[in-house]
């Protein structure tokens, strides 16, 4: 089973990605952390993206797709993927689409997590203070859910006129949210 965990960045995505890893055994393909652990090798292309988030940009279609396909054997192997932060354009998403095609496979379902703008904010603020993460920066972060806004949301229709769309409330606890997660991937 391949999904798609849809919602801006601190929506919880992460967290419920690794627990389905850890009790369905799938694979987690976040882009999140496929660009940080690039960053953090200092290579040009780490470097390049250390830039462009620091913007609070977007990285490019071209090199989010080329970290996302040198991991789909893997996900084959494990019998499906957790798309975590990825696809966040239409043009990401039909590339997608084509890759999992060319694989004999699909998307499945995307859920996407409901979640308000404030409570997203006041997560941040949190989560900056406890990690530091440079890309959790209050102001960058409010760049970065403009650009969510702008360039991802559109993604929304595009799911929903394939039928694959499932909306669950991502304001409760972690437990709460895992219930209504479960629930979609079981029915």
């Amino acid at each position: 089973m391949n999904i798609i965990l849809f919602g801006p960045p601190a929506a919880g995505k992460g967290t419920q990605a690794k627990r389905l890893v850890e009790q369905r055994g799938m694979v987690q393909l976040s882009t999140g952390d496929m660009l940080r652990a690039a960053i953090a090798s200092g290579s040009e292309l780490g470097q390049t993206v250390k830039d462009v988030l620091a913007r609070g940009d977007l990285v490019t279609d071209e090199i989010v797709i080329a970290l996302i396909k040198e991991r789909l054997p893997e996900a084959d192997a494990a019998g499906g993927a957790i798309f975590d932060g990825f696809p966040r354009t239409v043009a990401q998403a039909e590339a997608l689409d084509a890759m999992l095609a060319e694989r004999g496979s699909g998307i499945d379902k995307v859920i996407r997590l409901k979640v308000d703008d404030a409570a997203l904010i006041d997560r941040i603020a949190k989560r900056f203070a406890e990690q530091g993460r440079a890309d959790d920066n209050p102001e960058t972060f409010k760049e970065r859910l403009g650009v969510y806004n702008r360039q991802t949301a559109p993604l929304l229709p595009y799911y929903e006129g394939k039928g694959k769309l499932v909306e669950i409330d991502g304001m409760g606890g972690i437990d709460e949210v895992a219930t209504a997660l479960d629930a979609v991937l079981d029915a």
